[in-house]
C-alpha cells in the first residue's frame, strides 16, 4: 500500500457503539497508525460533543468536525464551541464548517438555509477575529453581531476548514481557510475539485470522508450503499454537483422515482457500479487500497467512515489502519 497519505483519520461514533464505549478504541488509534479523529452530524450525535470526550482520551490525535453546521448554530455559539475544543486540545482541533442541507437546517432546526456562500464567508471572518479575542460589533452581509467578545479566547486558535462541493465554496475554502472537506465524490472527480481549492490557496489541505464497508457480505454492503446514494443524490447541492460532473441522466432517473415516492425504485435506479466508485467495500485490505486511490487523486487527509460496525470494532480498526 502507498504511504502517500500524510494523515489517516477515523470517524466516531461507530455505528451501533455507544460513545462511552469508544474510549478503549480511541486510546489505541495512534498506536494503530491513525492521526485524526473526526465527527459528523445528521440525526445522531452532534459534531462537537464526541470530540470533547475523545480529547480527554487521547493526547496524540488531531480532532476535527466534518462538519459543524453554520446555519444550525449562531456565530457566537460557534465561537464558544470552537474555543472550548481548542482549550481541551490546543493546536490539535480543526473546526470544519459546512452549510448542511435544507432538511437538516429548515426541516429539523427551524432555520433558513439562505445564501450559503455569503454566510460561510461572513462566518469565517467573524470566527477569525473572535477567536483572537477581538470584540465584534458589526453588520456583516448575512448576519449582524453586536458587542460580542469571547471571555476565554483560546491560546491557540483552531484551524478552520470549509466543506465544499462546487466552485465558489471550494474557492472560498482555499482563499479563506486551511482547506476543503469533500464528500460523496469519486477519485476521478477529485483532481478538478482540488485544483479549485489550490488555485485560491496553494498547498491547502484536502480532507474527505470516505464510506468504508469492511465485510465479506458484498451484496448486503452494495444494497446499503445504493440506499445511501439514492438519499444523498436527492439533496440539491449533491444533485447539482453530479449533474455538472456528467452524471445528469442517472441523477434524473433517481430523482424521478424519489419524487414519485417510490424509494425502492430510486435505489434500483442507482447504477450498481457506482458503489465501487464512491465507497470502499470488501475485505480490509481491499478497503485500504480503495482509500489510497482517493489519496492518489489528491486527498491529503482521508477520513474513514465505517458504515457498519463489525462484531470486533478493535480488530476492524486495526485492519483498516495504515499499519495493519
Amino acid at each position: 500500500m502507498s504511504a502517500s497519505a500524510p494523515r489517516w483519520g477515523m470517524t466516531i461514533p461507530l455505528p451501533g457503539v455507544s460513545l462511552r464505549d469508544h474510549r478503549s478504541l480511541v486510546e489505541r488509534l495512534a498506536e494503530w497508525g491513525y492521526t485524526d479523529l473526526w465527527t459528523a452530524e445528521v440525526a445522531g450525535l452532534d459534531a462537537l460533543t464526541p470530540l470533547a470526550a475523545a480529547a480527554s482520551w487521547s493526547s496524540d490525535l488531531r480532532f476535527g468536525s466534518a462538519i459543524a453546521s453554520i446555519f444550525s448554530r449562531g456565530p457566537a455559539l460557534l465561537a464558544m464551541e470552537a474555543a472550548s475544543l481548542a482549550d481541551l486540545a490546543p493546536d490539535r482541533f480543526v473546526l470544519g464548517l459546512g452549510s448542511s442541507s435544507p432538511l437538516l437546517v429548515e426541516g429539523w432546526n427551524a432555520g433558513r438555509l439562505h445564501r450559503p456562500h455569503a454566510r460561510m464567508r461572513d462566518t469565517l471572518d467573524f470566527l477569525d477575529r473572535a477567536l483572537r479575542g477581538e470584540r465584534i460589533d458589526e453588520q456583516f452581509e448575512s448576519f449582524s453581531v453586536r458587542g460580542f467578545a469571547l471571555e476565554r479566547p483560546p491560546a491557540v486558535p483552531p484551524r478552520l476548514m470549509v466543506a465544499g462541493l462546487r466552485s465558489k465554496m471550494l474557492g472560498l475554502a482555499g482563499a479563506r481557510s486551511a482547506g476543503a472537506i469533500l464528500g460523496l465524490v469519486t477519485p476521478q472527480d477529485i483532481p478538478a475539485m482540488a485544483r479549485k481549492v489550490h488555485d485560491a490557496g496553494p498547498g491547502r489541505e484536502i480532507a474527505m470522508r470516505i464510506g468504508v464497508y469492511p465485510t465479506s457480505d458484498i451484496e448486503l454492503a452494495r444494497a446499503h450503499c445504493r440506499r445511501i446514494l439514492a438519499t444523498y443524490l436527492n439533496v440539491p447541492a449533491y444533485a447539482a454537483l453530479h449533474e455538472e460532473l456528467g452524471r445528469g441522466s442517472e441523477i434524473a432517473r433517481i430523482a424521478r422515482e424519489w419524487r414519485r415516492g417510490d424509494r425502492g425504485a430510486a435505489v434500483e435506479a442507482v447504477p450498481p457500479d457506482w458503489v465501487d466508485e464512491f465507497f470502499a467495500v470488501g475485505s480490509p485490505s481491499r478497503c485500504r487500497e480503495r482509500v489510497e486511490s482517493f489519496v492518489e487523486a489528491g486527498v491529503t487527509a482521508p477520513i474513514l467512515s465505517i458504515m457498519s460496525t463489525p462484531a470486533d470494532p478493535g480488530a476492524a480498526l486495526r485492519a483498516l489502519s495504515r499499519t495493519p
